[in-house]
């Protein structure tokens, strides 16, 4: 039995990013680079690297403590640790899948509260309009997240320089867009 077919088969953290998103955790060597290139890391609890070394050691505690991170809300996706990455572990598609299981096990992290808020107005806003909508998200979002005072000084000087719209502008095929969002709703 190979590395590969050993982790995949048991029952871990490290078996299912391997068998969801194909990204093997004993292929990191340690060497750190994620970390040192990711713009986030130093806000994060758990900075790439030590998520990676958690996974290897496939101990349920530490799978739990990675899927109660803030580090995985943290992740921007922006694939820096990707291009770093000599063994080109795709830490970018792992942290999205680490995000979809801990809201899955109800274990999402409580400072992740306005991210997932966040993610859920713009997402709102493609859905209705098929574009982002500004003024939408930033609505929803306030609503959502609760942070109703936050930045709104900012709103009227926005709305002046034309950089904030009072209306959506709709594209054509907003069917098309609703159908994609009921296809992938879960």
């Amino acid at each position: 039995m190979s590395h590969s077919e050993h982790h995949t088969e048991r029952n871990t953290l490290a078996g299912s990013v391997e068998k969801s998103v194909e990204v093997q955790a004993h292929k990191c060597y340690q060497c750190g680079k994620c970390t040192a290139g990711c713009p986030v890391a130093d806000e994060m609890d758990l900075p790439p690297s030590m998520v990676m070394r958690l996974l290897q050691t496939e101990e349920p505690a530490n799978d739990e403590r990675i899927l109660r991170s803030h580090a995985i809300w943290l992740c921007v996706t922006c694939e820096m640790c990707l291009s770093r990455c000599p063994m080109e572990i795709d830490i970018p598609s792992m942290m999205d899948y680490l995000r979809q299981r801990a809201r899955k096990e109800k274990k999402v992290n409580k400072k992740a509260k306005n991210i997932i808020a966040f993610h859920k107005s713009f997402l709102n806003s493609i859905r209705f309009t098929g574009r982002l909508y500004e003024l939408g998200l930033i609505l929803d979002y306030k609503r959502q997240s609760l942070n109703m005072t936050q930045d709104i000084s900012l709103a009227p000087k926005m709305i002046s320089r034309g950089k904030l719209h009072l209306f959506p502008t709709m594209i054509k095929g907003t069917a098309h867009i609703a159908r994609i969002f009921k296809k992938t709703r879960t």
